[in-house]
């Protein structure tokens, strides 16, 4: 079984159902997720392209017509 298999090809695969399967991938996700230790990056890091808001990219002209809010200041 590969990395990128939905919960509906697993249930399949393994005979059982797709509640059990999705059961099964939430608590491997979490296990996962908890005992991954902590990244440390040092020294020269290059990043790609980073979305501050998605779905503007190129398009500028869009964010200026947007109404700023505020929050927090009376």
């Amino acid at each position: 079984m590969g990395l990128n298999v939905s919960n509906r090809q697993i249930a399949k695969e393994l005979n059982i159902s797709e509640k059990t399967a999705q059961s099964m991938t939430d608590k491997l996700r979490t296990q996962v997720t908890e005992n991954s230790p902590d990244v440390r990056l040092s020294g020269e890091v290059e990043l790609d392209e980073v979305y501050v808001v998605a779905g503007h990219k190129g398009h500028p002209e869009t964010l200026k017509k947007r109404a700023v809010v505020v929050v927090g200041e009376d």
